[in-house]
């Protein structure tokens, strides 16, 4: 026991100092990336500096297996070259035993990283989003996903035959397509930024095309000017409301699986389903972080299979680069999973659990081949 909470305790230490270091150097790549999209705005620096900060639990989120392959071959680089592996063998260890107790701190890692690291890069995420779209467009676009249906919200400037030159509108709808380009059972609600709400729409579809939504069945009632709204409704067949969203920009307000906790996403996934939105990209996501706690284990037996090793035996660069190379595969191995899993070419399950395992079997072959005979 006293053994295995060495080596437990070694891989924790070179898990954080290869943590820390991923973490400044994606800061500094990340800042140089936001002073290139912002230098020509009125951000300051520190909100330049703030943006990047924001990126960089996302962004460990995303190489989190590959910092724990690497973690673990510097663990057993070390141990092989102060002979502490040697010694253990002697003592009877085998190398599967010894490798056991990193993996099993790499999946109590994993499932912390699932459990506490997944919300924060939501949070962090969101909050990104929202800073960013302000400092480039004023805070424009939103889309929210709820039991009561969808919510847009856009920014602009006036309606076709309007004089009030800026305004947002909010948007709801019942229920809508895919990609919510086209809403049914529509309301609409323009504010001025000076006057307040001027104008509001109830319409029986809406789709969206460039530059403008093409309302159908509209029923128009102004509000800026009239003291009896409904006397002075107008009825149209059609009637086209300029915006700037896009499908793209409405994808990316809701769509982006990662800024949503996992703690919410069954709820998040039913309501996208009731509004009519595919839930098959949130579906694989909430799986396939459920799995990275198995993946992660199964990063420290690649790096243990290539790297546990006596240093007199030489090639220990090799063995670590070959290692890396594994974790790079398996993870190469995994995202293609995954687009195959949002495509719906192999079921969910398949797509989040299968690379885990696989990679976890191959480790085991590996490891029992090579070092335990």
């Amino acid at each position: 026991m006293t053994l295995t909470l060495y080596f437990a305790r070694r891989f924790l230490r070179s898990f954080f100092l290869v943590t820390a270091s991923f973490c400044a150097v994606l800061f500094l790549v990340d800042i140089i990336e936001q002073i290139r999209d912002f230098g020509g705005t009125e951000a300051s620096f520190g909100q330049i500096a703030w943006l990047a900060a924001l990126n960089v639990p996302g962004g460990l989120g995303l190489i989190l297996p590959l910092v724990t392959v690497l973690a673990g071959a510097a663990m057993f680089l070390g141990l092989a070259r102060s002979s502490e592996l040697v010694v253990a063998r002697a003592a009877g260890r085998s190398a599967l035993r010894m490798a056991l107790a990193p993996a099993v701190v790499a999946l109590l890692l994993g499932m912390l990283a699932v459990a506490a690291l997944n919300p924060i890069t939501a949070a962090t995420a969101k909050r990104f989003d929202a800073l960013s779209d302000r400092l480039l467009r004023g805070g424009g676009q939103a889309v929210s996903i709820g039991r009561e249906g969808v919510w847009l919200r856009q920014s602009g400037s006036a309606s076709e035959g309007s004089e009030i030159a800026r305004h947002q509108s909010v948007i709801h709808a019942e229920r809508a397509n895919a990609d919510a380009t086209e809403l049914y059972d529509v309301t609409l609600m323009e504010f001025s930024f000076d006057l307040g709400p001027f104008r509001y729409l109830k319409a029986e579809k809406a789709q969206l095309v460039p530059g403008a939504w093409v309302m159908t069945g509209v029923k128009e009632w102004p509000l800026a000017a009239s003291a009896n709204p409904e006397t002075e409704a107008v009825l149209h067949q059609s009637l086209r409301v300029p915006s700037d969203l896009t499908a793209a920009r409405i994808r990316d307000s809701f769509g982006a699986p990662a800024e949503v906790s996992i703690w919410d996403l069954p709820a998040f996934i039913a309501a996208l389903e009731r509004a009519g939105f595919s839930s098959r990209r949130h579906a694989v996501w909430f799986e396939m972080e459920l799995s990275q706690p198995l993946l992660l284990a199964a990063m420290v037996l690649i790096a243990a299979a290539f790297t546990m090793r006596h240093a007199r035996r030489g090639g220990t660069g090799t063995m670590a680069l070959m290692a890396f190379g594994a974790g790079v595969a398996a993870l190469l191995l995994r995202n293609l999973a995954q687009a195959m899993g949002e495509n719906s070419l192999i079921p969910v399950t398949l797509a989040a659990w299968a690379p885990p395992l696989v990679v976890l079997m191959a480790a085991l072959t590996l490891i029992l081949h090579l070092e335990d005979g």
